[in-house]
């Protein structure tokens, strides 16, 4: 189907998230640009994603990565003008490669204008679009998020001698949702880039957008009163886009921002399309220490049925630290233990460190852990350079050591820009296992063994299986706690994913008598010979440690 005839192209999408600045530089000033991922283009097409989506690309001082809006309606200088933007996705769709952008609802720089007139005066005709009070005990119920740099929601403004409201940096005051001027002004917002074509927004921090008094201001009815009616303008106007919502809950705390009836799965979603699964992603990383399954299938136990025209997003890694409020306390501690002992590694509630780092870069255990990705329900992301296995830098300030340039070549620079490296906004990764010296994309695509190509590969495969990414799933039992073995079904296919999560041969014992008389088929090409017909009586197969295989039962 061409890009706009498939309403529901993002249920078996893969999608890849792009840092501007990390990606490619086009005009040789040390910092990647619009113009620069053009070039690039062919080779996410040749990875096999399907859409790409944009880190905050707006003007901003830069406090938090351009997280800090400070005009909703330009590019940010280093990134290029709208119009490189308009060339970059009328490109992208040339290749049938979709585009979402990352769009920040809940708060803006303290450095936009409307924050700068707000703080003026009281009475200031801004003074109403961010949220301001006489004390500091207002929403005392409300967790503070920054842990480590923010000791309280509230910032005294000296010039007005009130405090002013915000989830994240001081630097980043919430805007006020109970002003209808803001709420139509950031759909406005919205629709201005809409109206470039691209392919809808990843939403950022949405469970914030409105305080009540007395509870936690999260999560509030009045916040998905307002996301239907952003969702509806996309219906209405724009169909075929999608909006995905960041927001780091339980499952069922996520349940309601896909809208619909929660008693009726086939009842259409009316708030977002896809949302972020983000409690199953640290238990993967407890599964493959532990070499127990047992985490996972738990939490998807937990996770509700969505509306049939909804999708999870899941992902092993982002641009974030490696998120750890959605796990326990005590696992929280083991997850720090585990995953980062030298205590530079920990960063809020979380971990700041790539995909490859964390699994000792073990090219069986990221393979693995790809493999878990890819047949749990949703639609995986691929995070820039974790498809080559690309490493981190701890010492960078906050998240920034995850957010280093792209690893094209092995020649100085690292084919990322022309500029001298030592004038790059970030250094390159240059150590002796993670250095562009050694891990580059050209090299990658060079060698046909490589973690590029294996990805590829798997990406391939999931995408000429549908039932991957919209059959239902069911978790199999195995008399064996290492083993995850799902079975992902639909009218006309089953496939079942088996991972061996310790390192150590295992075996999995399991009943597919619904399946007799069929062999199970290699879609990864994985075994070195072909497996016995199904039977009614108990199924076994042998696992090498940390091996998987996707086996096609139908």
């Amino acid at each position: 189907m061409s890009l706009a005839t498939d309403p529901l192209w993002y249920k078996n999408a893969i999608f890849y998230e792009l840092h501007i600045r990390a990606f490619a530089d086009s005009n040789g000033d040390g910092k990647g640009d619009l113009l620069g991922i053009i070039p690039k283009l062919d080779y996410l097409k040749e990875l096999g994603v399907d859409c790409i989506w944009l880190l905050p690309m707006f003007p901003s001082p830069l406090k938090d990565d351009g997280y800090d809006i400070a005009d909703y309606y330009n590019i940010h200088p280093d990134y290029g003008t709208v119009e490189d933007f308009k060339k970059l996705v009328d490109e992208a769709h040339a290749r049938g490669l979709r585009v979402i952008t990352d769009l920040v609802l809940n708060h803006t720089s303290d450095q936009h204008a409307w924050f700068i007139e707000s703080r003026k005066s009281k009475d200031n005709p801004y003074r109403d679009y961010y949220v301001w009070s006489d004390t500091d005990q207002k929403y005392q119920e409300t967790r503070i998020i920054f842990l480590d740099t923010e000791p309280s929601n509230w910032t005294y403004d000296e010039t007005t001698g009130q405090y002013y409201w915000h989830r994240f940096y001081a630097s980043q005051p919430d805007l006020n949702y109970d002003n209808p001027v803001v709420a139509d002004t950031m759909i406005e917002v919205l629709k201005y880039w809409m109206d470039m074509g691209i392919d809808g927004f990843r939403a950022d921090a949405v469970p914030y957008l409105f305080e009540r008094e007395g509870t936690n201001c999260e999560n509030l009815p009045e916040t998905h009163a307002y996301l239907k009616r952003v969702r509806a303008v996309l219906d209405a106007d724009y169909p075929g886009t999608i909006l995905l919502g960041e927001a780091n809950q339980w499952p069922w705390d996520l349940r309601p921002y896909f809208g619909g009836n929660p008693d009726d799965p086939e009842m259409p979603g009316d708030e977002f399309h896809m949302a972020f699964h983000f409690p199953v992603m640290p238990r993967i990383y407890k599964a493959l220490k532990l070499g127990d399954a047992s985490d996972i299938i738990q939490i998807m136990a937990d996770t509700p049925a969505i509306p049939s025209n909804s999708q999870w997003c899941v992902f092993l890694r982002n641009h974030d630290e490696l998120t750890l409020e959605m796990v326990t306390e005590e696992d929280r501690q083991l997850l720090w233990q585990l995953y980062a002992p030298d205590p530079r590694m920990r960063l809020n509630l979380g971990i700041r460190r790539r995909l490859a780092p964390l699994l000792d870069n073990n090219r069986a255990k990221i393979e693995l852990a790809n493999s878990i990705l890819f047949t749990l329900p949703g639609a995986p992301i691929i995070y820039y350079g974790d498809e080559i296995g690309m490493g981190d830098n701890i010492w960078l300030f906050d998240r920034n050591g995850v957010r280093t340039p792209m690893q094209w070549t092995s020649e100085p620079g690292a084919g990322f820009s022309a500029a001298a490296p030592e004038t790059f906004y970030a250094p390159l990764i240059d150590d002796e296992t993670y250095g562009y010296q050694k891990i580059n994309v050209a090299a990658q695509m060079a060698d046909p063994a490589s973690l590029f190509h294996t990805l590829k590969h798997m990406v391939a495969v999931r995408k000429a299986n549908p039932v991957l990414g919209e059959g239902s799933y069911q978790f199999l039992r195995t008399g064996n706690k290492a083993i995850l073995a799902n079975l992902r079904q639909s009218d006309q296919a089953a496939i079942l994913a088996i991972h061996n999560l310790s390192g150590q041969n295992q075996t999995a014992v399991l009943d597919l008598s619904d399946f007799a008389g069929r062999i199970p088929r290699d879609l990864l090409g994985r075994l070195a010979t072909s497996l016995p017909e199904i039977s009614t009586v108990p199924y076994s197969v042998s696992v090498k440690p940390l091996d998987y295989f996707w086996l096609k039962l139908k």
